[in-house]
């Protein structure tokens, strides 16, 4: 099977104590883990592995590195030999250098982003367990987010100096990951530049995202929920906590998900994310959007995309 599906996220944060009030009083996440470094480590309640969120403390928001979960520890060897003959350069970093985690691959995305591999990390069961299991824990708080869902990267997008990091991107993905293109965005006089890129290798519409723009960085997690209904909840939940929303209660046309965006207390863009969309098949045709579009294709509503959406990222 190769790549299963996003494993976590490390985020830096500028407050430990205001971002962990952030994820676990809105976001619904519970601390599973502190290392001898300060890191932090979370998890949401319906994640059956250890954790799925690093924030570590800094100066600067924005993200160290994401991680997907591969089937096989051999899978590991395969795609290091995959990368390094596409040109790009791995290191294979040792059970144990990350809490909970086994061997793990790693490298950079041609937009020069962190990108991480691994097959194990420690089962500790979804806070319902796995016998007989409720719908919801009861000690379930804020938003009760079912899990990471995704992550959107912003990669350079330059195309008068022949730059295109999501065009980059969405080959390597495709070529040496074995990732799908289930939907992209097409800008230009010829409709010929990529600027922005879904991808899946489960069934959601996609488990990573490219979008271009000046230069490269974060510019959200996302967390999964289950209804529009819990989508309004989350957006009052953080109307409690006096959360800067980003964008209101709104549907996409991309992915057809329901959605708010918003930001933790050091900046970095969060996203609650409902609905399925579609069932994303390797055999579904590509859904492309055209440049007179985009704006209904981010925010179907309204059909407008503020130009901070794009250009405020960590």
């Amino acid at each position: 099977m190769g790549v299963m599906r996003i494993g976590h996220a490390s985020i830096r944060v500028m407050d430990m104590a205001a971002s962990l009030k952030h994820y676990e009083n809105v976001i619904g996440m519970k601390t599973v883990h502190t290392d001898a470094d300060g890191n932090v480590y979370l998890k949401c309640w319906d994640e059956w592995d250890k954790y799925s969120i690093i924030l570590t403390l800094a100066d600067q928001a924005g993200m160290n590195h994401v991680a997907y979960k591969v089937e096989k520890d051999a899978d590991l060897d395969s795609f290091k030999e995959r990368v390094e003959a596409y040109g790009i350069a791995t290191e294979m970093l040792p059970e144990g250098a990350m809490p909970f985690v086994g061997r793990i691959l790693k490298f950079n995305l041609p937009s020069s982003h962190e990108f991480r591999l691994y097959a194990k990390k420690e089962c500790v069961g979804t806070d319902v367990g796995s016998t007989n299991p409720d719908p919801w824990p009861d000690d379930k708080k804020g938003a009760g987010a079912h899990w990471l869902d995704h992550t959107l990267l912003m990669c350079t997008l330059d195309p008068p100096n022949g730059v295109n990091h999501v065009a980059d991107n969405c080959k390597f993905m495709t070529e040496v990951l074995d990732f799908h293109l289930g939907e992209q965005a097409m800008v230009g006089p010829d409709a010929n530049i990529q600027a922005a890129a879904f991808m899946f290798r489960t069934s959601t519409p996609h488990d990573i995202a490219f979008v271009g723009g000046p230069r490269p960085g974060m510019h959200h997690v996302s967390f999964f929920l289950d209804s529009w209904h819990d989508i309004l909840k989350a957006g009052d939940i953080m109307a409690k906590n006096k959360v800067r929303i980003d964008v209101a209660p709104t549907r996409h046309g991309i992915t057809r998900g329901e959605t708010i965006y918003f930001f933790d207390p050091s900046g970095n863009r969060n996203e609650t994310f409902a609905g399925l969309g579609y069932m994303a098949q390797p055999d579904r045709p590509v859904i492309t959007w055209t440049e007179d579009t985009i704006g209904r294709g981010i925010f179907y509503h309204t059909g407008v995309l503020p130009e901070s959406f794009t250009g405020v990222y960590t």
